[in-house]
């Protein structure tokens, strides 16, 4: 299951995706937001960060204007990786290096087209695993220090 949130700026590129996925009959939920109105998207990026970190959602894709504020708030819920990516490399890299278990898109970066392609590369790449799993186990350390 994939976690989907977005913001105003993000709603429409968030259709798409909607689309795109039913098309691939992947299943997600839509954690809002549900129009083109104003909000916040902290909001968003934690509904979808919290269904991820509590293993409701395998994955998540967010989106807002830039992908960076989305992606900030996200990465405030511990046990979040969450990875702005404005290119399919990036995308590869960050399942493939860094376990990212959130994928951050902007719409106002990105063309569709390419945003599509970022998120079949998120979803089609797997972990590494080997040095990599030492990395992404120090980053939860980080997530459960208070100090």
């Amino acid at each position: 299951m994939i976690a989907l949130g977005s913001d105003h700026g993000g709603y429409a590129l968030k259709q798409e995706i909607m689309k795109h996925l039913d098309e691939k009959g992947l299943e997600y939920k839509d954690y809002g937001t549900y129009s083109e109105e104003s909000c916040d998207y902290p909001v968003y990026g934690a509904a979808v960060g919290r269904a991820v970190a509590a293993g409701e959602c395998d994955r998540g894709i967010l989106i807002c204007g830039t992908g960076i504020g989305i992606s900030i708030a996200a990465n405030k819920i511990e046990g979040v990786r969450a990875a702005n990516c404005t290119d399919c490399y990036m995308a590869e890299m960050t399942r493939r290096h860094n376990d990212a278990n959130i994928l951050a898109l902007g719409a106002r970066v990105l063309g569709s087209g390419l945003a599509l392609k970022i998120v079949d590369t998120f979803l089609e790449t797997g972990f590494e695993g080997g040095r990599h799993a030492k990395r992404v186990a120090l980053i939860s350390e980080l997530d459960a220090r208070k100090d």
